[in-house]
């Protein structure tokens, strides 16, 4: 096992990775931005780095930067967690060179499944449902108007570099398909500095289901179940699910089969995701997600794998102890995106200082954070401040537990998503699991502008409950271990916390 590792990244997720370093016994090395010199994340970790100024570009994406910082500090590997350099090839291939090792694939299976065409053909090699479309880039909006008219409009206009969202395109008839795959393709080349673009068949209103994989260097794959990611909003998931409301366990078993077979087409290691499309008992690969999903913690909670803690042990060299025959799901849990948006106002980003914040506890309920009394949230970075998360042994009874602890979250300084995910809690298609990724298309009422004055009152009361319980808690007197300051951080540029308190460099 490691001894130290960096972390090369911000927010909930950087905190994450450094928790499940700590219980693995693992130092965890903190890189920041001057916007991020008091975030959670600084705080937990062993040592900590200012890289630079806030603009991503700048700091995060300083692949030279953070390998000199790794190195630096004595860290033997780096964690990437998602976003940023997480899935870039050449990163990979960069920490490699410089003798350190990348919690994660390799960059040819990155490579292989990061250019969605390539993977496309791969899978199609392989024996995987793709949906019907190309199995290579466009070379022009003629050639997109004839093989749109083979498979049938509507149809769907991709980049072939990226996801999330950018550089597509819904093309409902060929007086659109002109003006669509130019959109896309100035689209993809601003995201990922690549204008290519495919196109596929546009399915209307299937849902969207991911598979969470995990694969070690000795030969082993295997499958934990399936995420529901149906609703979304511009692409961008905003609550997911584990399990699905609607697949059966002989659909769990095949398309498990089928994302196994997906990850060894590319020699693949450490934890992915492969996302589908499914609708009527059928299903189609959709693209690999070559590392730690946002939403993994879902299926943490119901199958009691700590998928972080085995992404390091499965890049320091250990097997997976279990097999698939050895893979439980127990109870269901929901993951709510606490994001820094207006939801009554097209969700644009809320900036602002985080004034007060009272975070839910109690039985099944889970925060993974990244904010804390008096950060400052910008424009910097995604919305993203926290997930929510619940586990409980039914879904309603799971949905019911969301509500509960939504209803106890309280983050004042920002707006938040909260308004929105407590109407989608009580929405009755929603509750009995009828979504497909046009829900909220079809349930516009839900990004109203008016809030639900009830719900308001109720939040109120339960925060303010909280709220004086911890004062009370907090008049008792308490000894401490220790104390930190953040004049460490913004002097030599590195300080040690935890138990070997600040020390500036």
């Amino acid at each position: 096992m490691f001894k130290k590792i960096l972390v090369a990244n911000r927010g909930e997720i950087a905190l994450r990775v450094i928790r499940a370093a700590h219980e693995l016994g693992v130092q965890a090395v903190a890189v920041y931005s001057e916007a991020d010199r008091l975030a959670p994340h600084v705080m937990a970790a062993d040592e900590a780095y200012l890289i630079g100024p806030a603009p991503s570009a700048q700091s995060y994406l300083r692949a030279d930067v953070l390998i000199e910082v790794a190195k630096k500090s004595g860290a033997e590997a780096i964690h990437p967690g998602y976003g940023f350099l997480s899935e870039r090839a050449p990163f990979i291939q960069a920490v490699r060179d410089a003798g350190l090792v990348f919690i994660g694939p390799s960059p040819d299976a990155v490579t292989a499944m990061g250019d969605k065409t390539a993977a496309r053909s791969r899978m199609i090699d392989a024996g995987v449902p793709v949906v019907p479309g190309t199995a290579q880039a466009l070379v022009d909006a003629a050639e997109a108007r004839r093989v749109a008219g083979e498979i049938g409009y509507p149809v769907l206009l991709k980049a072939a570099a990226g996801g999330g969202g950018k550089g597509m395109r819904i093309v409902a008839s060929e007086a659109e398909i002109e003006k669509a795959f130019d959109a896309a393709g100035n689209e993809a080349q601003a995201a990922f500095g690549d204008r290519s673009v495919y196109i596929e068949k546009y399915l209307e209103g299937p849902r969207h289901i991911e598979i969470q994989l995990l694969a070690d260097r000795h030969g082993n794959t295997l499958h934990l179940g399936e995420r529901e990611c149906s609703i979304q909003r511009r692409h961008q998931k905003l609550i997911e699910e584990a399990p699905s409301a609607v697949l059966t366990p002989e659909e769990r078993a095949a398309m498990g089969a089928m994302a196994v077979a997906a990850a060894r087409a590319v020699n693949y290691e450490g934890a992915g995701t492969v996302e589908c499309l499914y609708q009527n008992g059928e299903f189609y690969f959709l693209e690999m997600n070559t590392r730690i999903q946002v939403e993994h913690p879902v299926t943490e909670l119901v199958t009691g794998v700590d998928l972080v803690q085995w992404q390091i042990r499965i890049a320091a060299g250990e097997a997976l102890p279990f097999t698939q025959d050895d893979v439980r799901w127990r109870g269901h849990a929901i993951e709510c995106r606490i994001t820094s948006e207006d939801p009554a106002n097209s969700f644009l980003p809320s900036t602002g200082r985080i004034r007060n914040l009272v975070v839910p506890s109690g039985p099944g309920v889970r925060w993974d954070g990244g904010i804390t009394p008096g950060f400052e949230v910008g424009l910097s970075y995604d919305p993203m401040l926290a997930k929510l998360i619940v586990h409980a042994p039914t879904r309603i009874e799971a949905i019911e537990r969301m509500k509960r602890a939504l209803l106890e979250l309280r983050v004042e300084g920002v707006d938040t998503a909260v308004p929105f995910h407590l109407r989608v809690m009580d929405e009755p298609d929603f509750r009995a699991g009828t979504i497909d990724i046009k829900y909220l298309d079809t349930h516009a009422d839900l990004l109203a502008t008016e809030p639900d004055e009830a719900l308001l009152r109720a939040a109120a009361l339960a925060a303010a409950l909280l709220e004086e319980e911890r004062r009370n808690q907090r008049a008792v007197p308490r000894v401490q271990a220790g104390s930190a300051s953040a004049s460490g951080a913004a002097g030599g540029g590195a300080w040690r916390g935890r138990a070997g308190g600040w020390r500036g460099r």
